[in-house]
């Protein structure tokens, strides 16, 4: 009897493009890293667009601002994470459902190290700034949604990459305005936190399918 292949979560078609995102991402984080280190103060790019002062939104838009940030606190994004693996296992997605929780973790890691490593800091020197945490956090599960509709739709190379871009962008840019907003990150910390989403979920969803594929071979 033949063994039909589980779907992958990074979807053989996406690969080369998005690797040679991910690596350019990386690049990117590498540098403003590199740029912001040790900083406590705002860069001009900073400054330019908006001063990072605590209470820049006002009533409704900092009531939207207040939710988004929630969603990338423990309990927010915890919801989040569970909504997120119920989902896949209700649509029998084992392996969608593995990358949920290991690409949020894998993610909010790499963010935390890069953050004690470049030692950038706002309101405070306890108050590490770059990356940012809840913009990687949010483009992450974003990404990885896109890759699940991806699969789920037959979307092919071109289209299948827009989404995800995209996907990513509105997630990135929506939290990472929210952050900016409430004086809690520089906007070069957003851009951080979301080319790190950007270079960490391809890779990591690359390693799931091949752990579960060997694991399947395994098996037989």
């Amino acid at each position: 009897m033949t063994v039909r292949p589980a779907p992958s979560v990074l979807p053989p078609s996406l690969r080369p493009r998005l690797g040679l995102i991910a690596v350019l991402a990386a690049l990117v984080v590498g540098a403003l890293g590199v740029l912001y280190s040790g900083h406590s103060e705002p860069g001009a790019v900073d400054r330019w667009i908006i001063p990072p002062t605590a209470d820049s939104v006002r009533p409704p838009w900092r009531h939207v601002a207040l939710a988004l940030d929630f969603l990338g606190e423990p309990a927010g994004s915890a919801m989040l994470i569970v909504a997120g693996v119920v989902g896949c296992l209700l649509l029998r997605r084992p392996r969608a459902a593995g990358l949920v929780v290991v690409g949020v973790g894998t993610t909010v890691g790499a963010t935390t190290l890069i953050k004690h490593l470049v030692g950038r800091t706002i309101h405070g020197p306890g108050n590490l700034s770059y990356p940012s945490g809840h913009t990687a956090f949010a483009t992450a599960l974003a990404l990885m949604a896109a890759l699940f509709a991806t699969d789920r739709l037959g979307l092919g190379r071109t289209a299948g990459t827009s989404l995800v871009l995209a996907a990513g962008l509105a997630a990135g840019a929506a939290m990472g305005w929210a952050e900016v907003a409430l004086g809690a990150h520089y906007a070069t910390d957003v851009l951080g936190g979301w080319c790190t989403a950007l270079a960490v979920v391809p890779a990591t969803a690359w390693l799931v399918d091949r752990m579960a594929d060997a694991g399947r071979r395994e098996r037989r």
